[in-house]
């Protein structure tokens, strides 16, 4: 069973249906204490990274979700929902994320010309994941977003893409996953994604098509 988190900042209603057409069974989550009836989750998010974080704390669902990831449990975020992550991002001062990685969100540069938000088809350079598989090796996916992570850690990163500037367009270590993308827009290339991730933690079959 995923868990689809709704706290009032995700695109849950197209997550949840990519989620079910590759094989998941679905349920939203809005409380802590109905993560003891999953097995994974998945964080959505759209919006401002501070009325997110905001979110989570009147939730009550940033401690739980911060315990689910130290105990290293399968992971998923998805564009603000990776942002959450990291420690804090420009496009809200004062405001902390989940703090579990180490990093900040900024903003693209729109100094020299770059149209800010970026929105569009951006083609992927991966690096060995398990969360590529049946891909090509410069998959195309769909981006709509101002803010990007500066990942610390290099060995976090599986796939970068360059847009005025290259960025870790999506993380992967263990059964914890995260893209700035959404995979749930991005068309075949989305569903491959969200298939190979729920493969990896065990949450569909290795011979679900």
């Amino acid at each position: 069973m995923i868990a689809l988190i709704d706290y009032g900042s995700g695109n849950l209603q197209s997550a949840g249906k990519a989620l079910e057409t590759v094989g998941a069974e679905v349920r939203r989550v809005s409380k802590p204490h109905e993560l003891r009836w999953v097995s994974a989750v998945v964080l959505p998010g759209v919006g401002a990274f501070g009325d997110a974080a905001q979110n989570l704390d009147d939730s009550g669902l940033k401690p739980a979700l911060l315990d689910w990831l130290w105990a290293e449990k399968p992971f998923l975020g998805i564009c603000v929902g990776y942002q959450l992550l990291f420690e804090s991002s420009e496009e809200s001062p004062g405001i902390e994320g989940l703090g579990y990685l180490r990093g900040r969100v900024v903003r693209f540069n729109s100094g020299s010309g770059l149209k800010v938000p970026h929105m569009g088809w951006n083609r992927l350079e991966i690096r060995p994941s398990p969360l590529w598989m049946g891909l090509s090796a410069d998959p195309y996916v769909y981006f709509v977003h101002s803010y990007f992570p500066v990942v610390q850690e290099d060995s976090l990163i599986a796939a970068t893409t360059k847009y005025g500037e290259r960025f870790a367009a999506a993380i992967c270590r263990g059964s914890l996953a995260a893209t700035q993308f959404h995979p749930e827009k991005s068309q075949r290339t989305g569903l491959t994604i969200l298939r190979n991730w729920l493969r990896l933690v065990g949450e569909i079959s290795p011979t679900f098509a």
